[in-house]
């Protein structure tokens, strides 16, 4: 271990120099102390403001581990059980089948086995829906599963959860992880509130890649799926969190969280990821909040990363068997680099070398997460060569709706057409590609190159609706015209 830890300086700074991310910062927990605690870089691109133990990052989804622990000491308290059922707490909850809205519970938000799409809810938080207006418009998305038959990653629907464990304890998410979990930690520079992360002295920007050169271009502010990806915090802190994770609910002498709730999140849920050699390799799971997974030498791990594509990338590893952990958090987007110097690591401790590549490997990985889920192929820079003309603005111009995405409109500024979205609603220039297809470039965390969007012509040369390819991903991205407006 002292040899690993010895390491982990070059560790970090062959990181930084080979991705150029400006900065990172780690930790370490071994048999109850806290081992290694240590800043690289800077917080700032093109600013001397160094990164140290104490600068406060935005975690990303590793807030869903700790949003789990602090449910697990509610579990722990009487307040609410693993396996209530949402509507118990929260009576105006509502899934697309009643059935599923009358059975699914804290478990299976937690374990993501509702049925919800893959991150269903994140575009309508980039289209500047609130909390409470995601978890309600989530009655509307259509299911992509059967009930507890597959894996599917969702923050809001972990985020329903959360609130509803909060609801029962009278307390907001945010007062009550602060109140159940980072007060009785000592963990004062963390907070579930993006104000407070924004408003600390030392926080780290968000940076992503413009022109070969890191630069803080975006903020990403996600308050709303707060339980699932807005906690902020330093390594400093985050070292007290693997202690009580390794003990078992307890801490300096202290049972902060019952290990009978704690412990049910670290157990498999549901297969998160099926081998694909089932007799060579290893399938993984997820628990409660948790991956669960086992290395090669069967030893059981507990990990989660984090990632916003406009600017963060964190991880969390802890090894249970050995009692040990290891924090990650960087101010950069997501290409693996905090997964290659935890990884890294633990091949240090465990084996005493690196037995692999990591970056090699887990990169790929990373870009194909980065890969435009709503692409068709189209070069939408330039029109096809016998592209057709559009017809006149006015058999375009309207309003749109459908329940999951609310209204849209269509208006007509100067010689081109505007699409107007969401409750704000945000304004995005249209382009002509070919005759009734145009194309927009989205903003937001879920955005990657230009959309299509696409109007349906009636006999009347009027468009009948329109399909958004960017909201179209689970099929749901298509928007009927009002009468009125034909």
């Amino acid at each position: 271990m002292q040899s690993a830890v010895a390491q982990l300086d070059a560790l970090a700074e062959q990181t930084l120099a080979r991705t150029g991310i400006p900065g990172m910062a780690i930790g370490v927990v071994w048999r109850d102390e806290v081992v290694y605690l240590k800043g690289f870089g800077v917080r700032d691109a093109g600013t001397t403001r160094a990164v140290d133990a104490d600068t406060v990052f935005q975690l990303a989804s590793v807030s869903k581990p700790i949003a789990s622990t602090v449910v697990a000491a509610l579990v722990g308290d009487g307040v609410v059980r693993w396996d209530d059922r949402i509507v118990d707490h929260d009576p105006d909850f509502q899934m697309y089948d009643a059935w599923v809205t009358r059975q699914v519970t804290l478990r299976d938000m937690f374990a993501h086995r509702s049925g919800l799409p893959d991150h269903a809810g994140d575009l309508l938080e980039d289209l500047g829906y609130d909390r409470d207006a995601v978890l309600y418009r989530l009655r509307y998305q259509r299911p992509a599963s059967s009930f507890r038959s597959a894996y599917a990653y969702t923050n809001f629907g972990l985020t329903a959860a959360a609130v509803a464990a909060a609801r029962a304890a009278g307390r907001s998410w945010e007062d009550l992880s602060a109140e159940r979990l980072y007060q009785p930690l000592g963990m004062a520079a963390t907070s579930s509130r993006f104000a407070d992360f924004e408003a600390a002295p030392n926080h780290a920007l968000t940076h992503v890649l413009v022109d070969g050169r890191y630069e803080p271009k975006y903020v990403r502010q996600p308050d709303a799926q707060s339980p699932a990806g807005g906690v902020s915090s330093t390594v400093r802190d985050l070292a007290q969190w693997l202690r009580l994770q390794l003990g078992g609910g307890r801490i300096d002498g202290r049972q902060v969280v019952a290990a009978g709730g704690l412990d049910e999140t670290h157990r498999p849920q549901i297969v998160s990821n099926p081998a694909k050699d089932p007799a060579m390799d290893r399938s993984g799971f997820y628990g409660l909040g948790w991956n669960v997974s086992y290395d090669d030498a069967g030893r059981v791990r507990w990990s989660h990363s984090g990632a916003f594509a406009d600017g963060a990338a964190t991880t969390v590893y802890l090894v249970p068997a050995e009692q040990l952990g290891i924090v990650v958090l960087t101010n950069a987007a997501p290409i693996g680099a905090p997964e290659t110097v935890a990884e890294s690591f633990l091949d240090l401790a465990l084996q005493g070398r690196v037995t692999r590549d990591w970056a090699a490997l887990i990169a790929p990985i990373f870009a194909a997460m980065a890969e435009s889920p709503y692409d068709r192929g189209m070069d939408f820079t330039r029109p096809p060569a016998d592209a057709r003309p559009p017809l006149p603005a006015a058999s375009y111009v309207g309003a749109y709706a459908n329940d999951l995405y609310g209204p849209a409109e269509i208006v007509a500024d100067g010689d081109g057409l505007v699409l107007r979205l969401g409750p704000a609603p945000l304004s995005f220039p249209l382009w002509h590609y070919d005759r009734d297809v145009f194309a927009f470039q989205p903003g937001g965390e879920n955005a990657y190159g230009p959309s299509a969007v696409t109007f349906q012509i009636g006999p009347d040369q009027q468009a009948t609706s329109v399909t958004i390819d960017y909201l179209d991903v689970d099929g749901q991205g298509t928007l009927v015209r009002a009468p009125s407006a034909r």
